[in-house]
This record gives structure tokens, sequence and C-alpha cells, in this order.
């Protein structure tokens, strides 16, 4: 559904996307990865035709986004959520997504019916006929997402789709993005909720600039054998960091209370060192695994593409 060779965006002297190559099956959720500035909303944007490209190729349902006339068909079948919402304030929740079904020439009671239906499920039915102005930045990101899904594309879009959202409402989301790929939709979103990729993403990608990595979120992991731990104590003394240090040998770092520790192997490793924390007097709280595999791929690749 979405094929890149080569994509490539200059900005004067600066590379913001380099020579970036993957494809997106149909139907298939695929996550972009990255630090801020690495490039993932400027893929986006080309994909989704709001910027042009500087070299290489892509396609969005086998059109070419470099060409004018496929340009317009591509913008029909997408749905985008920019990085800013960019909602008619004045106008409500109801009319702003109105407006835009509108725009893509949805017949009006298809239209009615997918507004409510969207509204009712991203929790903003009761306040559909309130100015966005009024909601928060939250509830603005909601409106924004029924945006883009009132005509029923088969490429969907998503710039942090949960940004600025509670847990309730990002759960919210991710269960749409579920539902849409059950309907055979492809989603396509950037994100920098590594555990938020880990739950719905068939494949992801890691970006700096150029891909650095891409498979699925448990494949990535797997690969990983770095992961660290935090042991929080009642007190944490530096006798106590000096005997783990010595113990482990690096890979120490005290914060307040509580030490964090690089491990290979948290089920070998974490009891070893309560035990060496425990004879030097520490009381230890709590332990908590800290890195998730695809969190330890991300940071070791992005870390090496500095």
């Amino acid at each position: 559904m979405i094929e890149t060779q080569g994509l490539t965006k200059r900005f004067g002297d600066l590379t913001a996307v380099n020579s970036v190559t993957l494809g997106v099956g149909e139907g298939e959720v695929f996550g972009l990865l990255g630090p801020n500035g690495a490039g993932k909303t400027t893929t986006m944007r080309m994909l989704s035709c709001l910027v042009s490209k500087s070299e290489g190729m892509a396609t969005v349902g086998g059109y070419d986004i470099g060409r004018a006339s496929d340009a317009e068909k591509i913008r029909g079948l997408i749905g985008v959520l920019p990085e800013s919402a960019g909602l008619y304030e004045d106008l409500s929740a109801r009319k702003n997504v109105e407006y835009y079904g509108k725009i893509h020439g949805v017949a009006q009671n298809r239209r009615d019916a997918n507004i409510e239906r969207l509204l009712k499920r991203l929790g903003l039915w009761d306040q559909r006929d309130t100015a966005v102005g009024s909601f928060s930045k939250g509830t603005k990101q909601k409106v924004a997402i029924a945006r883009a899904l009132v005509h029923d594309p088969k490429v969907v879009f998503l710039d942090e789709p949960t940004a600025n959202l509670d847990p309730e409402s990002s759960k919210t989301i991710r269960d749409v993005i579920l539902e849409l790929k059950r309907d055979g939709r492809t989603v396509f979103f950037n994100t920098h909720n590594l555990d938020e990729a880990q739950r719905v993403c068939d494949r992801v990608g890691i970006i700096k600039g150029r891909l650095l990595a891409v498979d699925s979120p448990a494949r990535l992991g797997n690969l990983e054998r770095h992961r660290r731990t935090a042991f929080q104590l009642e007190r944490l003394d530096g006798d106590t960091v000096a005997a783990v240090k010595r113990a482990r040998g690096g890979g120490v770092e005290a914060r307040g209370d509580t030490l964090y520790v690089d491990v290979e192997d948290p089920l070998r490793d974490n009891p070893e060192i309560v035990q060496v924390l425990t004879k030097a007097g520490g009381r230890v709280v709590y332990v908590t695994d800290l890195s998730s595999g695809l969190e330890a791929a991300y940071l070791r690749l992005v870390g090496e593409s500095r």
C-alpha cells in the first residue's frame, strides 16, 4: 500500500530525510519511531503530498507522490492527523468534522452516520455542538482524529495521535487504530511512545534522518540483551552505590534514592544486585524493569547514529 525507494527531503543544506526505503502492506499498522528532528513528520508529510520530495520515489495505493495528477488521488485515498490539529476554533466539534466530510465529497447520509459513529467512539458526542476553542488540547486531538477518518480513508497517517491525551483517552485511540486494522485499513503513525508502538504495531521503523531498522517490535527487542532496572531504596547513600559499582563494573546511575543499573538478563542479574544492596545495608522498596527490548534497541540504534 505504501512503497518508498531512496525517499529524500532537503531543506537547503539540511537533509531532513535521507534515502528512506520501506514498504507498508495493506491492512498493516506501521509505526515510525525516532527522536525530535529525526524526520518522522517530514516523511509523513511527503507521503501525504503535503511537501514535495527532493529525491527518490514513493507510491501510496499505487499512486506516485511526485506526479501532480496522482497527488489529488492520494489526498482522496488518505486521512491525515497532522502534528498541529488546525481546527476551526469557532465551529463545533460536529461542524469541524462535517466540513472535512464535505470537502471529501461524502454523501450527507453517510457523512452524518460517520460523524455520529466517530464522535461517540471518541467520547465526544455529548460535546458535539460545543465550539472546539473551549476544548483542552487532548479533546481537540480527538476531534482532529474524527476529522481524519470521516471519509473512511483506506490509508491513515497519524502524527503523534495520543499526544496530550490522558491514559484513558490514549487507550481509546489505540483501540480505534486496532479497529482500523480489523477493517483492513493501513495505518502509518509517528510516535515517541515505545509502549504504544509495541501494543498496536505490526512493524516499526526507527529513523534518525535515515532509516536505521525495520522489523516487528518483538524481533527488534529480541536482538537486545542490555536492559535497565530501577532499584528504589528507603535511603541510598554513597557506600551502597559504591558497592554496586564494584560488583557491576559500570552502568550504574544514582538519582535520589533510586539506583538505575544496566543489566543483560534481569532474571539473573536483579536478584544478585538486590543481594549486593542488602549486604551493603540498603533496604530495597521496589524493583522495576524499565527497559523493554524495543526500548533497548531504540536507544542503541539512535545512540549509534549520532
